[in-house]
């Protein structure tokens, strides 16, 4: 259930973002993928933990690639575990950087 909730905060959040989000399977986190990310996963995890925001870069997550697949710098991780109040909160905020990012800010 609490994963629903947070699909469904984040489908609210984007508009016309291009991204999806990874099939939830269970787990306590959700994979997000911006395909054409202006920027690195890397630099939006440090954009959003400046506005306090926590979230895993897909980068550090594909483990053994010979090749430097583009997709690996557009997904990060999510964790929706804390109170939903707070979910809603980050998610808010994530959509604000991604949208800045894909408006060339």
């Amino acid at each position: 259930q609490r994963a629903q909730q947070a699909v469904g905060a984040f489908r609210n959040a984007f508009g016309d973002v291009p991204f999806r989000i990874h099939k939830p399977e269970g787990a306590f986190f959700l994979w997000l993928w911006f395909e054409g990310l202006p920027l690195s996963c890397q630099e939006l995890y440090e954009r959003l933990k400046k506005r306090g925001v926590l979230v895993v870069p897909g980068n550090h997550c594909f483990f053994g690639l010979k090749e430097d697949w583009p997709h690996r710098h557009e997904c990060i991780r999510v964790s929706y575990v804390q109170d939903q109040e707070k979910v809603r909160q980050g998610v808010a905020i994530i959509a604000e950087e991604v949208e800045k990012a894909y408006r060339g800010g």
